[in-house]
């Protein structure tokens, strides 16, 4: 059973990210560039550094670099330097780039809403609750 779980949370992934990618097109955003500032947007006020994002999502760092380079050329993150470390650069999201974030996740939000038509609120936050616990796992044991 946990790998059906598991496999079945891989399908569901799969399927949203190929809507995802349809919704955002229209809004000059791609996927890896909206999970990037949606990493940003949980605590946006925190400078990070390009290793420090690359660690948290498990990708290689040319990847992000690639990805970073394109939201501060649309001034989605802002940069600046870091006063730890003089050879690396803090990043930040900009208020142009959590708007971006924002209205990325209303698009999300009305594509599927209807997922969850004849799901009562007590339903959608159980699963939520497990789904938390199944990610809580996963994280503490990288």
């Amino acid at each position: 059973m946990p790998f059906r779980i598991v496999n079945w949370i891989g399908i569901i992934d799969q399927l949203v990210g190929t809507q995802a990618n349809r919704l955002l097109k229209d809004h000059g955003l791609a996927l890896p560039q909206f999970i990037m500032l949606n990493h940003f947007s949980h605590r946006p006020a925190e400078g990070k550094t390009v290793t420090s994002v690359a660690l948290a999502m498990q990708q290689p760092q040319p990847g992000i670099t690639k990805t970073i380079q394109k939201l501060l050329a649309k001034h989605w993150l802002r940069e600046e330097a870091n006063p730890q470390d003089g050879r690396s650069k803090l990043l930040f999201l900009t208020p142009a780039g959590l708007t971006r974030h924002n209205q990325a996740v209303a698009v999300f939000t009305n594509a599927l809403t209807p997922a969850f038509d004849g799901w009562s609120s007590a339903e959608q936050e159980q699963l939520f609750a497990q789904l938390d616990r199944l990610k809580r796992w996963l994280d503490d044991n990288r």
